[in-house]
C-alpha cells in the first residue's frame, strides 16, 4: 500500500491558500446575495444566508491569522474577495429577482403597443405629456425583472425609436403580471414570493 505524503510546504503555500480562496468566494458571494435580498425586500432568507456567510468568513480569517507570515494566504484572501463579488453579481443577474418599472415615451400612437402588452398579461398605464419637441405619450408598466428582456423586445418591435427608461421598484401593493411567466420561473419565482410587499395607503 502506497501512502501519499504531502510536504508541509505544499500544505502551507498551495493547499491552504486554495482553501482560503474558495472560502472567500463562498462567503462574499453569499454576502452579495444577502444584501441584494435585503434590498429586494426578501427578509426571510437574508438572515439564514448571513449565518452561513459569517461562519465561512470566520474559518477563512482564522486560517489567515494562524499564518501571518504567509504572503500567499493574503493574496488568496484578496483574490477570493474579488472573485466572490463578481460571482455574486453574476448569480443575482441570473436569478433576476424583484420588480422593475418601464417608462416608454413616444410621439406615435402607443395603442397597438399597449394592446399587445396587455394581451401578454402586463398591466399598462398611459398618460399625455409635453416633451422638448412637442406632445408625447408616456406608457408606464411595472413588470417582473425576469420579463424585462421580453418587454424591451416588444417595445423595439412597435416603437424602435421610442425613449424608454428602466428603474428598480422596491415594493408594490397590487399589480398585473403574466401568470404563465411567473409559474415558469421555478425556484426563482418561489424566492421572489418571499418579498416583503407593503400595502398601499
Amino acid at each position: 500500500m502506497v501512502e501519499l505524503i504531502i510536504s508541509p510546504e505544499i500544505v502551507t503555500y498551495v493547499i491552504l491558500p486554495i482553501m482560503i480562496f474558495c472560502a472567500r468566494i463562498c462567503d462574499v458571494s453569499l454576502g452579495t446575495i444577502r444584501v441584494i435580498f435585503i434590498s429586494k425586500g426578501i427578509r426571510y432568507l437574508a438572515p439564514l444566508i448571513g449565518f452561513f456567510e459569517v461562519i465561512i468568513w470566520l474559518l477563512a480569517i482564522g486560517q489567515v491569522m494562524n499564518n501571518l507570515t504567509n504572503i500567499i494566504a493574503y493574496i488568496a484572501y484578496g483574490a477570493g474577495f474579488a472573485s466572490g463579488t463578481f460571482i455574486g453579481m453574476l448569480i443575482e443577474e441570473k436569478i433576476s429577482l424583484g420588480l422593475t418599472s418601464v417608462r416608454i415615451i413616444t410621439k406615435k400612437d402607443p395603442g397597438e403597443l399597449m394592446q399587445y402588452l396587455r394581451s401578454h398579461g402586463y398591466g399598462v398605464t398611459s398618460i399625455d405629456g409635453e416633451g422638448a419637441t412637442g406632445r408625447v405619450k408616456m406608457v408606464y408598466t411595472i413588470i417582473k425583472r425576469q420579463d424585462l428582456g421580453h418587454v424591451v423586445s416588444i417595445i423595439k418591435q412597435f416603437h424602435p425609436n421610442a425613449f424608454y427608461s428602466v428603474d428598480e421598484v422596491k415594493s408594490v401593493s397590487e399589480g398585473v403580471f403574466p401568470e404563465k411567466r411567473m409559474q415558469g420561473a421555478g425556484v426563482f419565482s418561489w424566492i421572489d414570493s418571499l418579498r416583503f410587499y407593503r400595502k398601499g395607503k
